[in-house]
């Protein structure tokens, strides 16, 4: 029986969790805070809680001795969280973000243009990946109508960004719409298809 009913929906997340080793621990906590620009606002013998903006707190680590790691071989195939996206206003705060971050010590994996967003893709010390982004259109309807392109549908993965390249071009001025408007490469149905990052494991 069909139903007109409308669904309630959150109005905005609150906080995630992550579980990691003991050992891990102290690694997980100070990464997430340098990757953030968050403060550690409680501790405990268990974990640790982040807060980086008005929420009292964004995020939460949690240690304990029956944590075990995921092997570094079975997570790219592993049923589990695939990434977590976060968003900045503008490309100038993605540069200075990626400055920031380089200047202690982490390193993006993936630069990459999507087409609807410009981003930039890290893992942290236990394997999971967290996206630094920047939407490319003005509007969510404009990135919807991208999406439904054929272009997209040739490449929904995007366009690997050459990191120095991009940072220069952001910092001598060029026009934001111009950096944002995603080059035509072609298909592209995986991450390891015309990258300049990503290698297949059997070809790593």
């Amino acid at each position: 029986m069909a139903t007109t009913e409308k669904l309630v929906s959150p109005s905005s997340i609150g906080h995630f969790g992550i579980r990691t080793t003991p050992e891990k621990f102290e690694a997980m906590v100070k990464w997430h805070l340098d990757f953030f620009g968050g403060r550690e606002v409680l501790r405990n013998a268990k974990a640790s809680f982040i807060q980086w903006d008005e929420e009292h707190h964004r995020m939460v680590i949690v240690q304990d001795d029956s944590h075990e790691q995921i092997p570094a071989d079975k997570r790219p195939t592993a049923a589990t969280v695939y990434h977590i996206a976060f968003t900045l206003n503008s490309l100038e705060d993605l540069a200075t973000s990626y400055e920031q971050k380089k200047a202690r010590g982490i390193l993006p994996h993936w630069p990459v243009n999507h087409g609807m967003s410009t981003s930039m893709y890290y893992f942290d010390p236990d394997g999971n990946e967290f996206e630094m982004q920047v939407n490319n259109f003005d509007t969510a309807d404009e990135a919807l109508e991208f999406m439904k392109t054929p272009e997209y549908a040739t490449n929904p993965i995007g366009v690997d960004i050459d990191i120095e390249e991009w940072l220069a071009r952001v910092k001598s001025g060029e026009d934001e719409k111009t950096l944002k408007k995603r080059p035509v490469i072609g298909q592209r149905l995986s991450r390891y298809e015309n990258s300049i990052y990503w290698k297949k494991p059997e070809e790593a």
